[in-house]
């Protein structure tokens, strides 16, 4: 583990494999932590020949966190956002792919494979946009264009993503945070209940921090305009997407690769918004493959 400075941050990153190797950058999702990548994927990436650079978001895990910035109403950042008016909220999704950008010059590294997943797909999509000569290639997995028109979670769903649990000790968020898990699981993958229980429980340890999940879902939410920007992309980019995602449905993994040229589209039967099973050796294979698309 390491404590580096990226775009004027400090930023926990660690590494796996040969620093010789391909560089590959992991970018998590809303509120998550270097830990919730599976060390399944971690282990295929290395073992397929990546350098593998996974870092904690700002405002999550052991980076640093914005105090200062305030707790937005994600409530009201969405009625300006609906009415089209200006939104200002603590940090943007354009602030956060230049987080990304940091932890490369950090690490001395001009140009990397780029895989993001969720809010990190997100973030990858605009990081591609404005920083195109520092991505090698692009794996954008369980990801949202945020164009108007696509179909969204339920209302069942959406009220998960944003609920806390009744009280903030250990217990209260595991339970509660293993509740939101099985409404996005996959059906045909699922997870472990005893190791997911293990797994929210290290998070917690290591870092329960909320504040910053609502700030990096604000940017998310005032973030209208990446749709527009894709069809700009030229490196080789494959979007993969779960048929049975419920926080963000298929269409959105569709809506994405019709707007890069040349992307592939990757649809997984019965993977919901979730990295369990054979998920991440498949997820492994097909950044594989698009790696060998770079010239």
């Amino acid at each position: 583990m390491a404590r580096i400075t990226a775009n004027g941050l400090e930023l926990e990153v660690e590494q796996f494999g040969s620093p010789s190797a391909s560089p590959i950058l992991l970018i998590r999702g809303l509120g998550s932590q270097i830990i919730h990548w599976p060390t399944r994927l971690i282990d295929g990436l290395v073992d397929s020949g990546f350098r593998v650079i996974a870092y904690d978001n700002r405002d999550a895990g052991l980076s640093q966190k914005l105090d200062g910035a305030g707790i937005p109403d994600i409530g009201a950042v969405r009625d300006l956002v609906r009415k089209g008016e200006a939104v200002r909220v603590p940090y943007s999704l354009h602030d956060m792919a230049a987080d990304g950008v940091g932890v490369l010059d950090a690490l001395e590294i001009e140009r990397a494979h780029v895989l993001g997943i969720s809010m990190g797909g997100m973030i990858l999509q605009v990081m591609a946009h404005r920083y195109p000569g520092r991505v090698k290639s692009a794996a954008i997995v369980m990801s949202s264009s945020g164009a108007p028109g696509l179909p969204a979670a339920s209302s069942e769903v959406m009220d998960m993503l944003t609920s806390h649990p009744p009280k903030t000790d250990r217990e209260s968020v595991v339970t509660h945070t293993l509740m939101c898990d099985r409404a996005w699981a996959s059906p045909l993958y699922p997870f472990d209940e005893a190791e997911r229980r293990n797994l929210i429980g290290r998070a917690y340890d290591r870092s329960y921090y909320p504040e910053g999940a609502t700030r990096q879902l604000a940017a998310i939410t005032a973030d209208t305009s990446r749709h527009r920007s894709l069809s700009a992309l030229r490196m080789p980019v494959t979007v993969i997407h779960g048929t049975d995602d419920t926080l963000l449905p298929i269409e959105h993994g569709r809506d994405i690769a019709s707007r890069i040229p040349n992307a592939v589209l990757v649809e997984i039967e019965g993977m919901g918004h979730d990295l369990e099973g054979a998920v991440p050796a498949m997820i492994v294979d097909h950044v594989t493959k698009l790696a060998r698309r770079v010239t």
